[in-house]
């Protein structure tokens, strides 16, 4: 399903995108042509996930696949990622919120524009609720020990171990890709602390 806001300019309340009973939710940002998503939205049908998607290719592509799965827990948002965590998604709203190889703007002069930031912990500290998740997988090196050093300073945030076996998580296109060329993927898991 598609998701538009009632209003793009205040800060959203939970049930305004699931409506009902309230129940875990997932997002992911950037979540590409939706195949993660689908498939996790398959395999918890009690939890809520959310896609944000800022690229209108791939959000339709991600609708397209949610609305063949017919999967009544699946919404797609196609917004600018740091717009949306930063001012749109509500307070405490999420269980775990996925951060999947994202662009690594391998080019110094767009370092800046890297996702993993001091604002963006901020940010997933306001959206994570009390002992909420944040998950993040890259194949970029460079990028990951970056990210990290970042991570590893936000007081909010703990790191906790993430082994293969933990718990379902799909491969997206992205990790079938560079598995399939031999690249390495780095993995990190954190904890919103008390």
């Amino acid at each position: 399903m598609q998701f538009i806001p009632p209003d793009y300019f205040r800060k959203l309340e939970k049930p305004e995108i699931f409506p009902g009973q309230p129940r875990q939710l997932e997002i992911d940002l950037g979540c590409g042509d939706g195949s993660f998503l689908v498939a996790l939205a398959g395999h918890y049908p009690e939890r809520d996930f959310l896609g944000i998607e800022r690229l209108l290719g791939r959000a339709r592509k991600a609708y397209r696949k949610a609305c063949r799965a017919d999967l009544e827990n699946l919404k797609i948002l196609r917004l600018e990622i740091s717009y949306a965590l930063a001012w749109l998604l509500p307070d405490r709203c999420a269980s775990r919120i996925h951060l999947l190889f994202p662009d690594p703007w391998p080019k110094k002069k767009h370092h800046k524009r890297r996702m993993v930031s001091v604002e963006f912990c901020a940010a997933l500290a306001r959206v994570l609720e009390p002992g909420g998740e944040f998950l993040l997988k890259t194949d970029d090196e460079e990028y990951f020990e970056e990210s990290m050093n970042v991570l590893l300073d936000a007081r909010s945030l703990e790191q906790v171990p993430w082994e293969d076996d933990a718990f379902f998580y799909p491969q997206t296109d992205f990790e079938k890709q560079w598995l399939g060329q031999g690249r390495t993927i780095q993995s990190a898991r954190f904890k919103l602390s008390d």
